[in-house]
């Protein structure tokens, strides 16, 4: 096997001289935007840097490559972009006057989706980088730190977890005890809302082998807890030995590792959402009692407009089948509002849903169409002060929910992995089963232990517990 050099080893072959003909270390700063997925591929490129002679700065001011790994979800992404831009130009323009150069970057879905806009617009950025590009991005570097201007956003997502390489032990050590672990991307459903389809393509698995041998090595530096990733996770699907696999399968597989205590997984699918998946909640103690399911809306005539391929008594079913499985299941879902044709009654379904199912956790938004999507074409748009009205309303809801959630947990005991210090001064933090914050007494000589604690006191979005 050929050996990686570690981040020191690596700066001998890669150093430039500052004016007074001492070397400096290269140093790279990343600003991640929008899901988890983003935060999973902005660390495999700290990683491909690192290896190739670059250091991690969280000072912007004093990065030589500053790469932005955005989001398009949101409204106005592009333009939040540019704004960024705006200002990392300055810092640019300032270290040119100097005689030092920096590089700046555009990565992930905007610029999957506008690249060759932000070339015009923002003269000032050197590099654009598709989301399934990244196992390119040393060499994109390389080329635009020689003056050229780079762009690539070709969809080659087997060729980017196949040739990205691996972090070194000490770099997941350095990121704590819980990692996340792409193991699906790109989306087949094609819901009228949403960019995801065009900015990460189609749906495409990870395999077995790749998967297991990445979680092996969190394992082995230490990570004891493990999130699956994926556009739509539980649409995952591979072949090991001639035999199939979805996701509830791989996660029994993933419970047999030592050194992995808990499995989490997210975003999942309604119309994904097998009974093997199901049952791996009733069976796998390691696989965690929370569910992100998004529903978006409760109309099944809006839901039919979305393109959802599911019904509101589909998703409801779903949902007692999961809490059927396993008693304690804690349900998170995303709602959007105002979608275009929404009367006030298709929003009553939706705080229907809200009520039956009681949910732990949330994200609400008012729809905003997102060019080049179907549905910034439909007509029947609504109305701004519409559908901030309906948002608040729904979102006083969830919020009544969520604390009646967080009171319910007073009372329970549970083990608690501790995975940093508190805010103040002894006191250290882990996270509940369900994904809350708990605080409790303790000191950094426990961060990695595993405690059981008995919930004393619930907040807003914390918990506290005292030992047992």
């Amino acid at each position: 096997m050929e050996q990686v050099s570690s981040p020191v080893d690596a700066v001998a072959d890669n150093q430039e001289h500052d004016a007074a003909g001492s070397t400096a270390l290269k140093k790279v700063f990343v600003k991640t935007y929008g899901c988890q997925m983003n935060v999973y591929d902005s660390e495999r490129m700290e990683d491909a840097l690192t290896q190739d002679g670059y250091v991690k700065t969280d000072d912007i001011n004093d990065a030589d490559l500053v790469l932005l790994n955005t989001c398009h979800i949101r409204e106005k992404a592009a333009e939040k972009v540019y704004s960024a831009v705006g200002r990392i130009r300055k810092i640019k323009e300032k270290h040119a006057k100097q005689g030092r150069q920096v590089t700046i970057g555009i990565t992930g879905c905007v610029a999957q989706a506008e690249g060759k806009e932000i070339m015009r617009r923002a003269p000032a950025v050197d590099l654009v980088a598709g989301p399934q590009t990244y196992h390119d991005i040393s060499k994109m570097v390389a080329r635009a730190e020689k003056g050229e201007r780079v762009i690539s956003t070709e969809f080659e997502i087997e060729e980017k977890f196949a040739k990205l390489p691996a972090p070194t032990k000490k770099q997941t050590i350095a990121r704590g005890l819980a990692a996340f672990l792409t193991v699906q991307e790109g989306c087949d459903k094609f819901c009228t809302f949403c960019v995801v389809p065009y900015t990460r393509g189609a749906e495409v698995s990870r395999s077995v082998n790749q998967i297991l041998d990445e979680a092996n090595r969190l394992a082995d530096a230490g990570v004891k807890e493990v999130t699956l990733l994926g556009q739509n996770v539980n649409a995952w699907h591979g072949s090991l030995d001639g035999q199939k696999w979805n996701l509830g399968e791989l996660l029994y597989r993933l419970s047999d590792i030592d050194g992995i205590e808990r499995l989490r997984y997210t975003t999942s699918h309604p119309i994904d959402m097998e009974q093997s998946l199901i049952d791996a909640h009733r069976d796998l103690p390691k696989l965690m009692p929370y569910l992100h399911l998004p529903v978006q809306a409760g109309s099944d005539r809006i839901l039919k407009a979305m393109n959802r391929h599911h019904t509101k008594d589909q998703y409801l079913q779903i949902i007692e089948r999961v809490r059927q499985a396993r008693d304690d299941m804690a349900i998170s879902g995303d709602f959007i509002v105002g979608f275009p044709g929404e009367t006030e009654e298709d929003f009553e379904e939706t705080l229907d849903v809200i009520r039956q199912v009681k949910y732990a956790s949330a994200f609400s938004f008012k729809y905003s169409p997102r060019p080049g999507t179907p549905g910034a074409d439909l007509d029947h748009q609504v109305s701004d002060e519409v559908a901030s009205e309906r948002l608040t309303r729904l979102q006083a809801l969830l919020r009544e929910q969520m604390t009646e959630f967080n009171q319910s947990c007073v009372g329970k005991e549970i083990d608690l992995l501790i995975e940093k210090r508190g805010k103040r001064e002894g006191q250290v933090l882990g996270r509940s089963p369900w994904l809350q914050t708990v605080v409790v007494s303790g000191d950094a000589s426990e961060i990695s232990k595993t405690l059981r604690v008995k919930v004393s006191e619930a907040g807003p979005a914390s918990l506290n517990a005292v030992r047992i």
